[in-house]
């Protein structure tokens, strides 16, 4: 049986992929602080005819080598944290990060999770949370008499409110940053969670080795349309061309077969 077969079958399985990952990048375009993903290819193992520099005669040796590899696989998708495009909101619960941290939250049952959405909202019981309820770590409360538009999130993360021309501090936003921010598993929701390949999450310093904060901003996306449509392009193309050889591998089998006839 042809090698290019099952080698141009594993092209084609590798092009579905590229394609499901575009496919999401491109949902999510207008995803507040999500960030693409890209898949990472490598070939499979060879099949070694001949070692390059082994003796073909008394003395003589081949500079070059024969081997047949056996496709592709898909080693990982790695998410790209390039700085998204911030986009002023107008709402003082908005906040972006300018720079390399994350927010943390708490689920119900105490989890920690990390995300790059500002998108925060305040509760019924004056707690700033995500928009899917997590709280944000440092628990900070906002009174029920201070009017949004009296709070104010420094750069630093600082919480504060004016109330009758008396500022008070609520609390502080903390960012938290990892030594391989790839390695962060998604959770869905805007979440990540952390894992052995990213190692623990570090308390960063909010104005310093982790970013800023502009409140009433949001960090958009960093999926560039343009480039997501290269690569369905691409991808599609890649895909019909693996379908053309195994084609062209039938063809010569069913021309080897009618030799006998």
């Amino acid at each position: 049986m042809l090698r290019a077969f099952f080698s141009s079958a594993t092209g084609m399985r590798a092009q579905e992929l590229l394609i499901d990952n575009t496919a999401n990048n491109l949902a999510n375009v207008n995803t507040s602080g999500f960030k693409r993903s890209q898949v990472d290819f490598a070939d499979l193992l060879y099949a070694t005819e001949r070692t390059a520099g082994s003796e073909v005669a008394a003395g003589q040796t081949t500079p070059i080598g024969l081997q047949i590899g056996s496709g592709v696989r898909a080693v990982g998708t790695t998410k790209v944290f390039t700085q998204g495009v911030l986009q002023e909101t107008g709402i003082p619960t908005d906040v972006a990060i300018e720079g390399d941290g994350f927010f943390k939250v708490l689920t119900p049952n105490g989890d920690e999770r990390f995300t790059r959405d500002g998108s925060l909202r305040i509760d019924g019981n004056g707690l700033l949370v995500t928009g899917d309820g997590f709280v944000v770590d440092g628990n900070i409360t906002v009174p029920n008499d201070v009017p949004l538009a009296n709070l104010r999130i420094g750069v630093d993360g600082t919480v504060s409110a004016a109330v009758n021309g008396t500022s008070s501090t609520l609390g502080t936003i903390s960012l938290y940053r990892f030594m391989n921010p790839m390695g962060l598993r998604n959770e869905g929701g805007n979440l990540y969670s952390a894992t052995d390949g990213s190692g623990d999450a570090e308390l960063g310093i909010s104005g310093g080795n982790v970013g800023t904060l502009r409140q009433s901003f949001l960090e958009g996306s960093n999926v560039e349309v343009v480039r997501e449509l290269v690569s369905l392009i691409t991808a599609q193309r890649a895909y019909e061309i693996n379908s053309r050889a195994i084609q062209a591998g039938d063809e010569m089998l069913s021309n080897t077969a009618q030799l006998t006839r």
